[in-house]
C-alpha cells in the first residue's frame, strides 16, 4: 500500500508540473525559419571601366546562390576567354586583350531558387607593339626533331620580369624528363632536360604570357601551345685529326664517311653541337662570317648542295665536290665540313634538325652560344642560367 500511495503521489507530481508548462494557455515559442535568400554576383570589374589591365583575370563571386553560367566575349566577337567554376566564383582562365571592349554576363540560381544575373561591360587599356613581347617558339608545332633539339623562346621586346614568366612556360614530355628553362639574357630562354630527350618521346610547350607584366609596362603579347615530337637517337661524331665522320643512329654506326674539316688558318671548332638549319641549296658568301670581299680568304660559292648549319658563326656540313681528293686525309676548308655528294645527300636524308654533331680532336673549342651550344654546358650551370634559382636574373 505504501508503494502505491508513493506512485500515485508522483503521478500528481508530473501533472502538476506539466500543467505548470502550460498555465495559462501560453505554449513553448518555435524559433521561425529563416527566410531563403536570393543570389548576389560581385564581379571584379566595374561597369563602363575604361583602361583595365590586360593582366586582368576576370571574375565573379555569388553569395547565397551557385553560378550556373557564364560568358564573357569582345564585342567584335575575335576573342572569347573562357573560364571555369571554382567554389563559389567563375574564373577566367585567360587574361585579355589590349584595346578591346568585352561584355561579361553571369547567371546563377540564389537559395530562393530564383534567378539572378550579372552584365559588365568594359574596356581594356591600349598598348602599342612597343609595349607588348611576342614569344617565338623552336621547335615548329607538330614538327619531329633531333635528341639535341633545345625548346627556345624568343622574344621581340625585353622581359624584365623573367621569374614570372618561366613560371607560366611549361614543358611536359612523355616520358617525363628532368629539365630546366635556362635564360640567355632578356630575349632568349632554352629549355632542356638534364641529358639528350629520350628518342620517339613526345612533348608539349605550353605557354601562358598573354598579359602577363613583362616589366616596364610591357605584356606579354600571346600565348602559345607547341606539341611536337622526337625522332631517332642520331648523334654524328666528327673526328677532326682522323679526317671521318661516323653516322650512329641508336647506339649503332650507320655509316662512316670522309670529310674534310678546317685547315691550320681556319680551325673546325671542337664541342657538341647541334643542326640548327637544313637546305637543299644555298649561296656560300664568306661576307656572312666577317671576310671581307678583298680578303685572301674571301669564297662567294654558289648553290652549295645539301648544307646543314651547326653553328651562328658559320660552320655547315656540306657537299664539296672541290675537295674530294682531300676528304679522309687532309683539313682544307674554311671550318665547314665537306664531303663528297653522295655521301652529303645521304646525310642530309637521314638527318633532322635538332641531331647532335659531336666535333672531337681539334685544338680550337667552341664558343658558348656560337650556335645551340646547351649540351656544352655543365647541369649545375645550366640551372644557375634559371630566373626561379638566380634571383639576379
Amino acid at each position: 500500500m505504501r508503494e502505491l500511495r508513493l506512485s500515485a503521489a508522483a503521478a500528481c507530481a508530473a501533472v502538476f508540473a506539466v500543467s505548470a508548462c502550460s498555465a495559462d494557455g501560453v505554449k513553448d515559442a518555435v524559433t521561425p525559419e529563416e527566410p531563403k535568400k536570393p543570389i548576389a554576383l560581385t564581379a571584379n570589374v566595374d561597369q563602363k571601366a575604361a583602361d583595365v589591365k590586360v593582366s586582368t583575370i576576370v571574375s565573379v563571386k555569388a553569395r547565397h546562390g551557385d553560378i550556373s553560367s557564364a560568358r564573357l566575349v569582345s564585342d567584335d566577337g575575335k576573342s572569347r576567354v573562357k573560364g571555369r567554376v571554382a567554389g563559389n566564383q567563375w574564373l577566367a582562365s585567360q587574361r585579355l586583350e589590349p584595346g578591346t571592349t568585352y561584355t561579361l554576363s553571369v547567371a546563377g540560381k540564389g537559395e530562393d531558387g530564383k534567378r539572378g544575373r550579372i552584365t559588365r561591360r568594359f574596356s581594356t587599356q591600349p598598348l602599342t607593339l612597343a609595349q607588348q613581347t611576342y614569344p617565338s617558339v623552336a621547335p615548329l608545332k607538330g614538327e619531329t626533331v633531333g635528341v639535341g633539339m633545345p625548346v627556345i623562346v624568343t622574344f621581340d621586346v625585353p622581359v624584365k620580369n623573367r621569374a614570372l614568366f618561366e613560371r607560366n612556360m611549361r614543358v611536359q614530355s612523355s616520358p617525363a624528363v628532368e629539365g630546366s628553362w635556362s635564360w640567355f639574357g632578356p630575349r632568349e630562354a632554352h629549355f632542356r632536360p638534364r641529358t639528350f630527350w629520350p628518342a620517339h618521346s613526345r612533348v608539349k610547350v605550353r605557354l601562358s604570357l598573354n598579359g602577363l607584366p613583362a616589366g616596364g609596362g610591357v605584356y606579354g603579347q600571346q600565348d602559345q601551345l607547341i606539341d611536337f615530337k622526337v625522332g631517332s637517337k642520331v648523334v654524328s661524331v666528327v673526328n677532326v685529326a682522323k679526317y671521318r665522320l661516323r653516322y650512329i643512329k641508336d647506339g649503332k654506326v650507320k655509316r662512316t664517311i670522309p670529310v674534310s674539316t678546317g685547315d691550320s688558318g681556319h680551325r673546325t671548332r671542337e664541342g657538341t653541337k647541334v643542326i640548327m638549319e637544313k637546305f637543299s641549296s644555298i649561296d656560300m658568301d664568306a661576307a656572312t662570317t666577317g671576310v671581307d670581299s678583298e680578303d685572301p680568304g674571301y669564297y662567294n660559292i654558289e648553290n652549295v648542295r645539301w648544307a646543314m648549319r651547326v653553328t651562328n658563326s658559320g660552320e655547315f656540313l656540306h657537299a664539296a665536290p672541290w675537295s674530294v681528293a682531300s676528304q679522309g686525309n687532309a683539313n682544307v676548308s674554311h671550318g665547314c665540313t665537306g664531303m663528297s655528294t653522295a655521301n652529303a645527300d645521304w646525310l642530309y636524308h637521314h638527318s633532322r634538325r635538332g641531331d647532335v654533331v659531336r666535333y672531337v680532336n681539334s685544338p680550337r673549342r667552341l664558343e658558348d652560344r656560337n650556335g645551340w651550344t646547351d649540351w656544352n654546358v655543365d647541369w649545375s650551370t645550366w640551372l644557375d642560367g634559371s630566373a626561379l634559382n638566380n634571383t639576379g636574373t
